[in-house]
């Protein structure tokens, strides 16, 4: 199984750079690279992942995409004067050539198509490609936005005919529209295409009208473009959140990809002089980590913008962190998506709602009177790049913490006979049977049996080593589980945690001890018992089934990650817990890998800090749990099929209800209820 995080570098990609007076061009400079391959180093990355080399790419590789006839033009800038760079240059838009850029460009797309090798062949499991020139604005016959070949494109169309990958997601999160892509890939229902940009209706470079929302793909491509163009600047960690959440990853799940590409920009992120926009560098890691669980966690990140040094090479440095499976540090802010960006939303599911099944449920609405038409234009504002360096500072300070000692934590009965992976450390501290049964009573004084006793008598250590850090996750294995998850949830609270986010999986006897302040959120995910109780704020139910079969073969499909990104995760995000505890029963409605899957995206909350309670005697569910949490695995979670008819209604009915306090649920209500 592949293991490992590759990166490509070199830094001879640094030897082309603008000759002229060009304001437009003047940006892209030689050091985007320099300084986010120094960032990496100080976090000391680079030594923890597989250094690739660079390659030059063959005239054959590089008319995968591009005309022969372009090809020549740029291979003549080589032997070419100023005033000859100059003018061709000013042949295509926004573009500038150099002696070296012929050189520089097949290096940046070698290097693109040496990370494709290495994760597709298994020598890795990801990786990212620190290259330049860019490459998402070149078209097949023009340069185009600092952009020479099309690196992303390339390898998609590389990846096809050598490895004969059949689906592809492309992810373009850079600020500007990667029209490149869009017109090489438009036609063509082999890759998913999806791109957020600054658009506000047009007037955002490249000002395309094919920029919008309802520009969806061609022919046998229609529904496989995906545009969602921010109207206005200032979009934040809420609104890039909510748009994987509510457009991207659920029709990715249903694309099923073999293998993800992102045209990493990171000219969306904090300060940026292009971009205007406000996500701090972490918001990178939640992005990541997501993307990591599609296409059995084949993701291959290629740099494209990138503008503040500082803002840039942070964010390059959370997205190889996540890589390498990190913690994904908490992120900041209020998860509150803005109206304009719930527009979008709204507008790019509307437009792709015909094309695809996870759509179909939802009563999408188009909002043809979208608030920020006929507001002038915002004039570019001005970035303190000081400024924006010293909060960067003191911000990445904040959120970084030190790596937990042990990763994943294991409470075992006497007679361990798991198969656990490496890296899972028992729990062999105890308590007195005195304190165990102190603990147990307040629930149950009845349930005093030996074994519940030995139970939570580690578990208790255990949960205090996950509230101090000195574990990053944990698993519980319990002859009662339900009633271990309720002593769980007490201790931690004593122990300080301010909100716990609880996951009930199945039809449990016992619920943990809820507050109504707020220090605890309940979720029960139920197959056929609702309970009698009243629904609050602060504790909510679904009823959930797959169908007939729960249990899913390795390549059968799964609907529960539609009920997970739209209802499930949201909830989450906009509660944002200090720690998760997870209690599966065994007559849990939904199969194991979607448990799995569960709890590998909630991995990204909390620092990581999840706590499984497992009964005992599902010794596969602890097992796969414990190769999830210790971060031994990435697992296929197969292809969408439609969930039962009353799942889609108990999903409907509950954002419905939750949405007024929970803005991350908003995204499916009527705008004028925000």
């Amino acid at each position: 199984m592949a293991s490992g995080t590759a990166l490509v570098y070199d830094e001879e990609m640094m030897s082309y750079q603008l000759l002229w007076d060009d304001p437009e061009c003047a940006i892209e400079v030689p050091e985007r690279l320099s300084s986010s391959f120094k960032r990496l180093q100080d976090y000391h990355l680079v030594n923890r992942c597989v250094r690739v080399p660079v390659r030059e790419a063959t005239e054959e590789e590089i008319t995968l995409v591009h005309s022969p006839e372009y090809l020549d033009v740029v291979k003549s800038t080589q032997t070419m004067d100023l005033e000859e760079l100059k003018e061709t240059s000013e042949k295509y838009t926004a573009a500038y050539f150099h002696k070296n850029s012929y050189r520089c460009a097949k290096l940046s797309l070698g290097g693109t198509l040496q990370l494709v090798d290495a994760v597709m062949s298994g020598d890795v499991q990801n990786g990212m490609a620190l290259i330049r020139p860019p490459g998402h604005h070149s078209q097949r016959s023009a340069s185009n936005g600092f952009c020479v070949f099309n690196n992303v494109a390339v390898a998609a169309e590389y990846a096809k005919s050598k490895y004969k990958v059949q689906r592809i997601l492309i992810v373009d999160w850079d600020v500007h529209h990667g029209q490149g892509i869009q017109y090489i890939f438009e036609d063509d229902p082999s890759v998913l295409y999806f791109s957020w940009h600054r658009y506000e209706h047009g007037s955002f470079w490249p000002n395309l009208r094919e920029s919008d929302y309802d520009s969806v793909g061609k022919g046998r491509g229609t529904g496989f473009n995906i545009n969602l163009p921010w109207n206005q600047t200032g979009m934040g960690n809420a609104d890039y959140i909510a748009a994987f959440f509510h457009v991207l990853l659920p029709l990715a799940f249903e694309f099923n990809p073999e293998l993800v590409l992102v045209s990493a920009g990171y000219d969306s992120g904090i300060g940026d002089p292009e971009g205007h926009m406000r996500a701090t560098p972490e918001c990178f890691s939640h992005l990541t980590h997501m993307l990591m669980h599609l296409a059995g966690g084949k993701l291959c990140m290629i740099l494209e913008g990138g503008y503040h040094l500082r803002s840039l090479s942070e964010s390059v440095s959370m997205t190889v962190r996540t890589l390498l499976r990190d913690p994904v540090p908490r992120l900041s802010g209020e998860m509150t998506p803005c109206y304009s960006a719930l527009e979008s939303i709204q507008n790019t599911r509307h437009a792709h709602s015909p094309y695809w099944k996870c759509l179909l449920h939802d009563e999408t609405r188009l909002v043809e009177e979208i608030s920020t038409i006929g507001l002038k234009a915002l004039e570019p504002l001005h970035v303190d790049a000081s400024a924006v360096d010293e909060f960067l500072e003191n911000h990445m300070k904040k959120i970084l913490h030190p790596t937990p000692p042990i990763t994943t934590l294991v409470v075992a009965p006497v007679e361990n006979t798991l198969n656990l992976p490496a890296g899972v450390q028992l729990e062999e501290s105890t308590v007195t049977p005195e304190q165990a049964r102190q603990a147990i009573s307040v629930f149950n004084p009845d349930e005093l049996n030996k074994n519940l006793l030995n139970s939570v008598s580690k578990m208790l250590p255990a949960l205090e080593k996950l509230v101090n850090r000195k574990t990053r996750n944990c698993i519980t294995c319990s002859p009662n589980a339900s009633l271990s998850a309720a002593v769980a949830v007490r201790q931690v609270l004593a122990l300080g945690s301010e909100r716990v986010f609880c996951i009930i999986i199945g039809d449990v006897d016992m619920k943990p001890e809820l507050t109504s302040d707020g220090k605890t959120l309940c979720l029960t995910i139920s197959g056929d018992k609702m309970p009698e109780e009243a629904q609050s704020q602060y504790q909510t139910f679904l009823k959930w089934k797959e169908g007939s079969k729960v249990e899913q073969g390795p390549h059968e499909g799964s609907s529960f990650f539609y009920a997970l990104l739209r209802f499930l995760l949201p909830l989450a995000y906009s509660y944002q817990p200090d720690l998760i505890i997870l209690t599966v029963a065994s007559n849990r409605s939904i199969g194991t890998k979607d448990v799995a899957l569960l709890t590998s995206l909630l991995q990204g909350l909390a620092d990581g800090a999840v706590l499984a309670v497992v009964p005992e005697t599902e010794k596969e569910i602890i097992e796969v749990l414990s190769n999830v949490l210790v971060n031994c695995i990435s697992m296929s979670f197969g292809p969408y099929i439609p969930p039962a008819k009353e799942s889609i209604g108990s999903l409907t009915q509950e954002p419905t209800a939750m949405q007024s306090k929970w803005r991350m649920l908003q995204c499916l209500a009527k705008l004028e209820d925000y």
